[in-house]
């Protein structure tokens, strides 16, 4: 019988390369994100419009059995806290969090009537440690460890998993628009920029995407059967200290 992913942001970046996994492994797959994306079905959503999400958790949920639930979608901001608007600011969280419960809220119903279920967050280094000019964005990844904790422990009676995944630094649009404005706003040069970053990781590189989508597999898979709760850092060792 083929599984099913639904998966938030899924049409460049990380949530690109999980999708790309989860199709070739055989799930059928629905992208809700704000474009189109190349994998699997897009349902065209803004996730932070919370009656959108519950519309379009719906329509795949009358296709069949939701399986996998990944939350990806997300945006950075680059800024203190007195360098935070309060439009970025609630505009990031509604994106980031409020997208992620919207989600979570939608799906959970369809999985407790099925007795099974995994729900895996995408979070961040920055969901267990700090960096600066990060006020919001921490925040928010942050708030992703809350509720994956959470989920686990109200749900597991349902046989139903939720977990953490904590990219470090990825080679994704987002990873490169960051990097590109700091670059703009301070002169300094991007293939230095983008060195440096490498030597702030132990391991000595940036992340792939296809590495976090991995993790994300293994979570996802039987193999993981008693994992639940938990936070799973793929970032070349930088929060080990």
């Amino acid at each position: 019988m083929t599984k099913t992913l639904i998966i938030s942001g899924a049409s460049s970046g990380i949530g690109l390369a999980t999708a790309k996994h989860f199709e070739a492994a055989g799930y059928r797959v629905f992208n809700l994100d704000i474009q189109k994306g190349e994998v699997g079905e897009t349902l065209v959503c803004d996730m932070r419009n919370h009656q959108a999400v519950i519309d379009a958790v719906a329509q795949v949920a009358a296709q069949g059995s939701i399986d996998l639930m990944v939350s990806n979608a997300g945006r950075h901001l680059s800024a203190n806290v007195e360098n935070t608007s309060e439009e970025d600011f609630v505009s990031l969280f509604e994106l980031n969090v409020k997208g992620a419960f919207s989600l979570t809220q939608a799906v959970i119903p369809h999985m407790k009537a099925a007795e099974k279920g995994v729900i895996i967050y995408i979070g961040s280094d920055q969901s267990t440690v700090a960096k600066p000019n990060s006020c919001a964005y921490n925040l928010s990844k942050h708030a992703l460890a809350s509720l994956a904790k959470t989920t686990a422990l109200d749900y597991a009676q349902f046989g139903i998993r939720s977990n953490l995944v904590c990219p470090g630094t990825i080679d994704t649009p987002l990873y490169q628009k960051a990097i590109a404005a700091y670059c703009e706003r301070s002169g300094a040069n991007l293939a230095d920029i983008h060195a440096e970053e490498a030597a702030l990781q132990p391991i000595g590189r940036i992340g792939r995407p296809e590495e976090v989508a991995a993790m994300v597999a293994y979570l996802a898979s039987d193999e993981a059967g008693f994992v639940t709760g938990g936070s799973f850092a793929i970032d070349g060792g930088y929060t080990v200290g």
